[in-house]
């Protein structure tokens, strides 16, 4: 099997039809502020860790037939989950027909999660539907803190981004 190609509007429209409370995080949210950094090759998600959240959570992953994500298998692995285990890690790195996502319920610099993230989030129109995007402040601070080399070599073009909608009056604070 191919990896699939990312159709993010894809599992977007699951995450939102299952009603899942979740923020879009890195580089996927720089793009949708226009951000001009290469396409990623999956969508990261800080989803909510409440109850009834990671119930409708697993839901809609049951939806999507996620598996995790696993290298040397295409198909990635299949796993049976709930809210309580799905609630029991930080990360699960995950793939479905619709192509690669991540859920990470801790960005770095966000100790706080969905709902530390969910206050300066602002709403961004993908492929018709409508999703909460992290501030780009936000991701900036989430890749400074992560330090890894990837996101180090991002920095500077999203700092100058931020900078220039700074200067327009649009880069403080949610919409």
């Amino acid at each position: 099997m191919v990896e699939p190609q990312l159709e993010a509007s894809a599992i977007l429209e699951v995450l939102n039809r299952h009603r899942v409370d979740y923020v879009i995080i890195g580089a996927f949210a720089a793009i949708a502020q226009r951000v001009p950094i290469p396409a990623t090759r999956d969508i990261d998600l800080t989803p909510d860790t409440t109850v009834e959240d990671l119930t409708r959570l697993s839901d809609a992953l049951r939806e999507l037939n996620a598996r995790i994500r696993v290298e040397g298998i295409n198909e990635g692995l299949p796993f049976d989950h709930n809210a309580t285990s799905l609630g029991q890690s930080t990360m699960w790195n995950l793939i479905c027909k619709y192509g690669e996502f991540d859920l990470c319920f801790f960005p770095s610099a966000f100790a706080g999660g969905y709902r530390e993230l969910v206050v300066n989030a602002r709403q961004a129109t993908i492929e018709g539907i409508k999703v909460p995007i992290a501030h780009l402040s936000d991701v900036i601070a989430s890749k400074e803190a992560a330090g890894r080399s990837k996101d180090l070599q991002m920095l500077p073009t999203l700092l100058k981004h931020y900078r220039s909608l700074t200067e327009k009056g649009e880069g403080k604070g949610p919409e």
